[in-house]
């Protein structure tokens, strides 16, 4: 057997750089590169590796480890998980900052494989700068908060271990059903080790992602469950998007006249424009697909995990039959579901081949589905071309800015991709946003994290470079991280940011009230303050210091003249415009469980305590 002699670090990089994935017929990378920070704890192991490796395995640098693994999330959601990235880290603080962004790939199902720096196996010089020490346990490393957010973790403390942990890593991250964040902890020394690799072991590799098919009894199952309903409704999820399943879905659709309302993740693969399309569901659903899916006595949640705010927290369709198609167990049988475990794609055109001529929803359901839809989308065009006119103390909110926003060039609207995450805007997108096609809607909801805005942009910009990537995102959110909008100047990644600037935190303020609360703490007006009161913060100079351009516009017309500007820039081009705290879209929606004191002597959490006990009662349990 012909060997190679190589450092692990090196044997590690040379392994990720050869893996491929076919796509549309054409063999690329697995790995579009690492995002790197190097500290005492990789730069000399990995960081040569990487330097040796830098023509065909890209390394990025950017400016807080948490932002560059939402970046490389965010690349991966982009192209569909057919594609990745790495990051790597050092032992201490940049180990620790991965932990939000892997629990976020986690919820969300993403792949991305994070490479932290360890403490020395030796134990020569502990405790080394930024090792925890555990006095019960010497095994223990800051990498260990990685464990219960990781799908796979291990600790590679002899160079001969890759031969077995990296196939097991790639397996999980192309793996449809397990698919999510991969750790390999890599401690300092072992980085450095050399060890005689099989040069088989480097040949390049093409993975081939699995396409996971149903037993033929739960398809019979989903068949007679199908073909017992008549008022059903399909809830379409990111798996759907994962799996290529758009094509399927409208097929299923339009064949038996079913009609559709998709979660935040799975927004984009029916367009908005299909006559049984009714929008985004539940807690930020439009009324269209809420009033249906209340009624439905089928529902067909397809690669949904159904979190609380698709299923109103098991309120909304506690009537209906619930059958889930999903390639996980574990979502697939959520809410005691029937469960039909297979790939979206290959499910939908299995149940519509084997349908097909012997089942068909209710003429009278598909009609007012229909008729319910066009008047969604006659609302959405009426909230989102709204320009009153101002006057004083005015302020446009959340709606009228998405809609200027998408307005502002609408030839290229369509390829336009939106970035999101937490707070107000993801409601109003998910109601708003018209999403023609397969991943122009890019909101990460399953985790709702505020930060991923920007950096996330810069991922998908990095996926997608000839398409507009447009982020949206909140001064609250922003002042969490925004760090990775000079990376993008760095890097040539354009982004448009439009901040809008409620002065605080407003979609949490309202949910305060909501539930009885005074409003406290929350915006920036009722936070507590020292003498000099409250910072004046100005957000365009700001990004105009991190090299992008910036400016701050008065009113919607000054957006729509500065979105022009920013479609034209070169750089990466922040927008700023200050928007109303109190409005929100108020058509569609439903209740929510957020817990209310069952004490208190304030009149308002006691009635907000006696409406929560009433809306409990519609539970699914």
């Amino acid at each position: 057997m012909s060997t190679i002699r190589l450092t692990m670090a090196q044997a590690l990089v040379r392994y990720l750089a050869a893996q491929r994935v076919e796509i549309d017929g054409e063999r690329l990378p697995l790995f579009a590169g690492c995002f790197a920070i190097f500290g005492h704890g990789n730069v000399a192991g990995v960081g040569e590796a990487l330097y040796q490796q830098r023509e065909d395995f890209p390394t990025y640098r950017a400016h807080n480890e948490q932002g560059m693994a939402h970046a490389a999330i965010a690349y991966a959601k982009a192209h569909f998980r057919k594609r990745m990235m790495a990051v790597t880290t050092s032992i201490g603080p940049g180990a620790t900052n991965l932990v939000t962004a892997a629990a976020l790939a986690h919820v969300n199902r993403l792949p991305v494989l994070l490479l932290p720096g360890d403490v020395f196996v030796s134990r020569a010089p502990d405790p080394v700068l930024q090792q925890i020490e555990d006095s019960v346990d010497g095994s223990v490393s800051a990498n260990d908060s990685l464990r219960p957010v990781s799908r796979y973790f291990d600790r590679i403390i002899r160079p001969e271990q890759l031969l077995t942990a990296l196939p097991r890593a790639i397996s999980i991250l192309t793996d449809p059903a397990q698919c999510g964040p991969v750790t390999l902890a890599l401690p300092q020394d072992v980085q450095t080790e050399a060890y005689d690799y099989p040069v088989e072991f480097f040949n390049e590799r093409l993975v081939r992602i699995r396409c996971l098919t149903a037993a033929e009894d739960e398809l019979a199952e989903a068949l007679q469950a199908i073909r017992q309903a008549r008022k059903p409704v399909i809830v379409s999820g990111g798996g759907v998007l994962y799996a290529g399943a758009g094509a399927a879905l409208r097929s299923f659709a339009e064949t038996f006249g079913v009609p559709v309302c998709e979660t935040q993740a799975g927004k984009s693969a029916l367009p908005w424009d299909h006559p049984l399309q009714l929008g985004a569901v539940g807690v930020t659903g439009s009324p269209a697909a809420n009033e249906l899916a209340s009624e439905a006595d089928l529902v067909l949640a397809v690669g949904t995990r159904l979190q609380d705010f698709t299923t109103g927290s098991h309120s909304l369709f506690s009537q209906a039959r619930l059958l889930s198609i999903n390639v996980n167990t574990f979502d697939a049988l959520k809410w005691r579901g029937q469960g039909l475990v297979a790939d979206a794609r290959w499910a939908l055109e299995q149940l519509t081949e084997r349908l097909d001529g012997d089942w068909q929803a209710e003429g009278q359901w598909t009609e007012r589905a229909r008729r319910l839809a066009h008047g969604w989308r006659e609302t959405v065009q009426g909230i989102t071309s709204r320009r009153e006119p101002p006057g004083a103390g005015y302020l446009p909110y959340d709606a009228e800015v998405i809609g200027a926003v998408q307005l502002s060039h609408p030839e290229s609207a369509q390829q336009d991709i939106v970035v999101c995450a937490a707070g107000t805007l993801p409601a109003e997108l998910h109601k708003l946003w018209r999403a023609g096609i397969a991943g122009g809607y890019h909101m990460e909801y399953g985790y709702s994290c505020m930060g991923y805005e920007v950096a996330g942009g810069l991922g998908v910009k990095m996926a997608c470079p000839e398409r507009e990537v447009i982020v949206m995102v909140g001064d609250g959110s922003y002042l969490m991280m925004n760090s990775e909008l000079a990376t993008s100047v760095m890097l040539g990644q354009k982004l448009i940011v439009v901040l809008l600037d409620n002065r605080g935190y407003g979609c949490i303020n309202r949910l305060q009230q909501a539930c009885g609360g005074e409003p406290f703490n929350n915006m920036l007006d009722n936070c507590l303050t020292g003498p000099q009161g409250l910072p004046e913060i100005d957000f365009a100079k700001h990004a105009q210091s991190m090299g992008a351009k910036a400016e701050h516009v008065a009113d919607i017309a000054g957006l729509e003249a500065a979105m022009q500007r920013a479609r034209q820039s070169e750089r990466s081009y922040l927008i700023v415009i200050d928007t109303d705290a109190r409005r929100t879209t108020q058509e569609g929606g439903c209740w929510w469980e957020v817990a209310v004191p069952e004490v208190s002597q304030r009149p308002q959490v006691q009635q907000a305590r006696a409406a929560y006990e009433s809306a409990r009662k519609r539970q699914r349990i």
